[in-house]
C-alpha cells in the first residue's frame, strides 16, 4: 500500500515518462503474434488525431549523428560478432526525444533515446534503439497497450484520469522497479551527459555456440573540463543546439557497457533490473563527431529496428522487444508511403509538405 500512495504522489511525471516509452516502441509491420494487439493498434494509438505525414510516429524529433564504434575486443571470448573484435566500426545515429510532434520542445520531453546503426558489411550490422529508462513497467505487449489506454487523456475533457492511473500500475506490481526510476529520474541539461538503456536483455553467442544473456548502455565519457562552458538554452530546440555547439570543440563519447546475467536473472522480462553486483565489461567506446539535421539526414532513412544483429548477438524470448520490431516496421512503412507520396507531388509539379 506504501508504494501505492508512493505512485498517486508521484504520477504526474511517470505519465510523460510512459508516454516516452511508448514513443521507443513506435518507430518501425505486422501483429505481435498474441492475436489480440497489433502493431497498427499501437502506432494508431500513438500518432493521435494529428498525423505529422513523413515523419516518425513517436520520437519524431530527432537529429542524425555519425561517428566510429571503437572496440577493444574485450568481447571477444562471448561472441562471434566482428563489430565486438579489436577493430573500428563507422556508424549512423540518431537522437531524439518522445512524442509524436516534430516541433516539440526539447526540455519538455520525459525520454531521450539514441540510436545506432553499426554495419561492419551488409551481413553485420547491428542496430540498437537505446533510452533513458532502463526498465519497462509491463512485461508483455497487452498489458503495455492496455497502460498507454489508461493514461490516455479523457476524449471529453481532455484530461487523465489519476484514478484509472492508480487502478492501472495498483494491478501490476511488477512495474515497481519502473515508478521508483521515473520518481528518481532527472534529466540532464545535455543529451551527451545521459545514459541510455538497451532495456530488453539479448544474447551473446561464442564460437562453441554458448550463450550469455546480456544487457547493455551507453554512459556518458565526457569529463566537466569537456564542457567547454556550453550551456544549454531555452529555446525549443535547446538539447539539439547545445549538442552541436559542444561537438564544435571535439568529439562526444560514450563508453558501451554491458552486463551479464546470472543464472537467476530472467532475461525475457524487462521490468525486472538485474543485481547492481553482476559483472560489467566496457566493449568500447561511441565517437560522435559529426551531426546534422535529421531533415535529409543520413539517419532519417533507417529503421533502427533492435532485433537488426549480427551473427554472434541473439533476440531472448522477451514479447516487448518483438514487439518494438513491429512497431517499429508499421511506422516505418507509413512514413516512407507518404516520402512516397511527397515525392510524387513534387514530381507532378505539385506543391509538397516539407518535413
Amino acid at each position: 500500500m506504501d508504494d501505492l500512495v508512493y505512485f498517486t504522489k508521484r504520477y504526474l511525471p511517470l505519465v510523460a515518462v510512459v508516454g516516452g516509452l511508448a514513443g521507443a516502441f513506435v518507430y518501425a509491420a505486422g501483429g505481435f503474434g498474441s492475436g489480440r494487439v497489433t502493431a497498427q493498434q499501437f502506432v494508431d494509438l500513438q500518432q493521435g488525431n494529428k498525423v505529422h505525414e513523413g515523419f516518425r510516429r513517436a520520437h519524431a524529433k530527432g537529429f542524425c549523428v555519425a561517428g566510429e564504434f571503437v572496440s577493444d575486443g574485450t568481447l571477444q571470448p562471448y561472441t562471434t560478432a566482428l563489430v565486438f573484435s579489436k577493430r573500428t566500426t563507422p556508424f549512423t545515429g540518431r537522437f531524439s526525444i518522445a512524442g509524436n510532434d516534430p516541433t516539440a520542445p526539447d526540455l519538455k520531453a520525459p525520454v531521450r533515446s539514441l540510436a545506432l546503426s553499426i554495419a561492419v558489411d551488409p551481413q553485420n550490422v547491428w542496430r540498437t534503439a537505446m533510452n533513458t529508462p532502463p526498465v519497462m513497467a509491463v512485461r508483455n505487449p497487452e498489458d503495455f497497450y492496455q497502460q498507454l489506454t489508461a493514461l490516455a487523456p479523457d476524449k471529453e475533457t481532455g484530461k487523465r484520469d489519476p484514478k484509472k492511473i492508480q487502478q492501472f500500475f495498483a494491478a501490476h506490481p511488477e512495474s515497481r522497479a519502473f515508478t521508483r526510476w521515473a520518481s528518481e529520474y532527472r534529466a540532464s541539461d545535455s543529451l551527451a551527459t545521459e545514459t541510455y538503456h538497451s532495456i530488453n536483455a539479448f544474447y551473446l553467442e561464442d564460437s562453441a555456440g554458448h550463450r550469455r544473456a546480456v544487457r547493455w548502455e551507453a554512459r556518458p565519457g565526457k569529463t566537466e573540463e569537456e564542457d567547454h562552458g556550453v550551456t544549454t538554452g531555452e529555446g525549443s530546440n535547446a538539447l539539439q543546439d547545445e549538442f552541436f555547439r559542444r561537438l564544435a570543440f571535439g568529439p562526444v563519447t560514450f563508453d558501451l557497457v554491458f552486463t551479464l546475467a546470472e543464472e537467476e536473472d530472467d532475461e525475457s522480462d524487462p521490468t525486472q533490473p538485474w543485481p547492481a553486483a553482476r559483472q560489467q565489461l566496457v566493449a568500447g567506446k561511441v565517437v560522435i563527431t559529426d551531426a546534422t539535421p535529421q531533415v535529409n539526414g543520413s539517419c532519417n532513412a533507417i529503421n533502427f529496428d533492435p532485433l537488426v544483429l549480427p551473427p554472434g548477438v541473439a533476440a531472448t524470448d522477451d514479447r516487448i522487444l518483438r514487439a518494438r520490431s513491429a512497431a517499429y516496421a508499421e511506422s516505418y512503412r507509413r512514413r516512407a508511403f507518404e516520402h512516397w507520396k511527397m515525392e510524387t507531388l513534387n514530381s507532378n509539379g505539385e506543391e509538397s509538405a516539407d518535413e
